[in-house]
C-alpha cells in the first residue's frame, strides 16, 4: 500500500487551514524572530511547531519529557528534532491527528522520541510535498513522477525512535534518498511499522530495528538498488517483511535490495490489525520483486510460509537469490503462488541446504527465463488469520533503549550512506533483540 493521494490531500489541506486561521488572526505580520541553533521545548519555545519556527537551518530542536499534543512539518534543511527521553518524550495524534513529524527538507533528522496514536503515520520523510506538506505533484505524482522535476528528499536519519499505535505506517521514508532508518521501534500499524517506497536509486540503509503487532513489520514497494535491510527484528507480525512491486508508485518494478543477518520468526500475531490482503503467518512476501538478494536470515516459526513468491499484475517474482539462511518450523519453507500469466523463474537456492518448497519441483530448475511451477495461494498451511484489532487497541510496547548523551551536538549527514555487503553479515542469533519485545 503507498501513500494515498486522498490522504495527502487531506493533510495538504489540513495544514493549509491551519495556516489560514494562523494568518488570518492578525492584520499585520509579527516582528521576525531571531533564529536560533538550538531551541529547548517548552523552555524556548512552548510548542514544537513554534519551535520548527524559531530554529535555524541546521539547528537543532531539543524536547524534553512530556507529551506533546500537536503534528508539525520540517521544512528547513538540516535539522534536528531530538528527544530527551526516548520513552517520555511522546508526540501524540489523540486518533485525529494524521501524522506527528513530517520531514520535507533535504538533511532531516528525528531521533530519540515516541510518536503514538496518528491516523495516517508516525513519522514520515518525503521529497513529495507541495509548500503546505504532503502531497502528489499536480495530483499524479504517485504513478508518473519525475524526479528531475521533483527531486526525491535527499539525506535523513530517523534514530532512536519509538512509533506505535499509528493508523497506517510508524516510520515511513517515501520518495527519499540517502538515508538511515536505525535502532528504532515499531507496533500497532494497520499498513507496516517500516516502510520504505519508491527510490529508484534509494542508498538507505535500514538497521537495528524492532517490529511486531504489525500488518506488516517492514515494507518495500518500489525501493530498489542500494536499499540495505540488515540485522533486524520482523517479529511476531502477520508478516514479517515484503518486497513489492506496486503500480500505484512510481517506479516499478522493485529489484535489488540486500535483506541479511535478519530474523523473521513467528509472524503469528492476533493482537494487531489485519493485513489488507489476508497476509498471516509469513515470514517473507516477495510480490513481483526481482534480483534481490537474501543471505543469512533466520526464518523460523512462520506457520504458512517462510518465504512466498507471488507475481503482482504483469510483474514476476524474478532472479531473487537466497543463501545460508536458516530455515527451521515453518509450514513451509520456500512456496511460489505465481499466477500461471506470470510465472516466477530464476528464483534460486544457493550455498546451503535446500529448504522445503511448494511446489516440490520449485527449484529444480531455477536458471533465468524458465517457468518455476506455482501452486494457489489457497493451498498453502497454516490456516486462515485471526481476526484483526483496531490499530488503537494494540498493546503498547515496553520502553526502549534511550540514545545516548542525547544533547550532543549534531553532524551534518553524509552525502551516501555506508551499507555493509551480503558477505559481510553473518547469520544472528535467533533471540537477536528479543529483549526489546513486548513479553506476553
Amino acid at each position: 500500500m503507498s501513500l494515498r493521494l486522498a490522504s495527502a490531500r487531506a493533510i495538504a489541506t489540513a495544514v493549509a487551514a491551519a495556516l489560514l486561521v494562523a494568518v488570518s488572526g492578525c492584520s499585520t505580520p509579527p516582528p521576525s524572530a531571531p533564529s536560533l541553533m538550538v531551541v529547548t521545548v517548552p523552555d524556548d519555545a512552548a510548542t514544537l511547531e513554534a519551535a520548527v519556527d524559531a530554529v535555524a537551518p541546521g539547528g537543532m530542536i531539543l524536547l524534553k519529557a512530556g507529551v506533546y499534543f500537536e503534528q508539525v512539518v520540517v521544512d528547513k534543511p538540516d535539522v534536528t528534532i531530538r528527544g530527551l527521553d526516548r520513552n517520555a518524550t511522546i508526540i501524540d495524534g489523540e486518533a485525529i491527528r494524521p501524522y506527528g513529524i513530517v520531514g520535507i527538507a533535504d538533511g532531516v533528522r528525528i531521533e530519540n522520541l515516541t510518536v503514538r496514536n496518528t491516523t495516517f503515520y508516525g513519522v514520515l520523510v518525503t521529497g513529495l510535498h507541495d509548500e503546505n506538506g504532503p502531497s502528489a505533484h499536480n495530483g499524479s505524482g504517485y504513478t508518473t513522477l519525475d524526479p528531475e522535476a521533483f527531486p526525491p528528499l535527499q539525506r535523513f536519519s530517523i534514530n532512536y525512535v519509538t512509533a506505535y499505535n499509528n493508523g497506517l505506517y510508524g516510520i515511513y521514508a517515501f520518495d527519499a534518498q540517502h538515508g538511515s532508518i536505525t535502532n528504532s521501534f515499531a507496533s500497532g500499524s494497520a499498513d507496516s511499522g517500516f516502510y520504505v517506497g519508491q527510490c529508484p536509486d534509494c542508498d538507505i540503509l535500514v538497521s537495528g530495528n524492532v517490529a511486531e503487532n504489525n500488518a506488516v513489520g517492514f515494507e518495500n514497494a518500489n525501493a530498489s538498488l542500494s536499499l540495505t535491510v540488515v540485522g533486524n527484528r520482523f517479529s511476531n507480525n502477520r508478516v514479517g517483511m515484503t518486497l513489492t512491486s506496486n503500480y500505484l508508485e512510481a517506479f516499478t518494478p522493485q529489484s535489488a535490495n540486500v535483506v541479511a543477518g535478519n530474523v523473521l520468526s513467528g509472524n503469528t500475531s492476533s493482537t494487531s490489525p489485519a493485513q489488507e490482503s489476508g497476509g498471516y503467518g509469513i515470514g517473507l512476501g516477495i510480490s513481483g520483486g526481482q534480483s534481490n538478494v537474501v543471505a543469512n536470515n533466520r526464518i523460523e516459526g512462520n506457520p504458512r510460509a517462510g518465504v512466498v513468491l507471488a507475481n503482482t499484475e504483469d510483474l514476476p517474482a524474478l532472479d531473487n537469490v537466497f543463501s545460508g539462511n536458516a530455515f527451521s518450523a515453518n509450514g513451509v519453507d520456500l512456496a511460489n503462488v505465481s499466477a500461471v500469466r506470470t510465472p516466477a523463474s530464476g528464483n534460486c537456492v544457493e550455498g546451503e541446504t535446500l529448504p522445503t518448497t511448494v511446489p516440490e519441483q520449485l527449484l529444480a530448475d531455477c536458471a533465468s527465463g524458465i517457468e518455476q511451477p506455482a501452486i494457489g495461494d489457497g493451498a498453502l498451511p497454516g490456516g486462515s488469520a485471526p481476526a484483526g484489532i483496531s490499530f488503537l487497541e494494540v498493546p503498547p510496547p515496553a520502553d526502549q533503549p534511550t540514545m545516548p548523551n542525547p544533547t550532543r551536538a549534531p553532524s551534518v549527514l553524509p552525502d551516501t550512506v555506508e551499507r555493509p555487503l551480503a558477505d559481510d553479515v553473518s547469520l544472528p542469533p535467533a533471540d537477536l533483540f528479543a529483549e526489546l519485545t513486548r513479553r506476553p
